[in-house]
C-alpha cells in the first residue's frame, strides 16, 4: 500500500514539475468540473499527430474525475507552496 501511495506522490510530482502536462491536466480538469470535456475528446479523437495508445492514455486520465480533482488540488497547493 506505501509503495502504491509513493507512486501516486511521484506521478502527481513529475506532472507539477513538467509545464506542459501541468497546463494540459489543469485544463482536463477545469473542462470535467464544467461538464464541457466532450470537445476536447472530440478533437483529441481527430488529432493524426498521436498514436492510438496516447490518445487512449488521454482519454482514460480525462474521464477520471476523481483523479483530475486530485491533480487539480495538488497542483494548486504545490504552487502555493513552490
Amino acid at each position: 500500500m506505501h509503495e502504491a501511495l509513493l507512486e501516486d506522490f511521484e506521478s502527481l510530482q513529475e506532472i507539477a514539475e513538467n509545464d506542459s502536462a501541468r497546463q494540459l491536466f489543469l485544463r482536463m480538469a477545469v473542462l470535467s468540473r464544467e461538464g464541457r470535456l466532450e470537445p476536447f475528446l472530440t478533437e483529441l479523437a481527430a488529432d493524426d499527430e498521436l498514436d492510438a495508445g496516447t490518445k487512449g492514455a488521454v482519454v482514460e486520465l480525462a474521464t477520471d474525475a476523481p483523479f483530475l480533482a486530485a491533480v487539480e488540488e495538488y497542483l494548486h497547493r504545490t504552487d502555493r507552496v513552490h
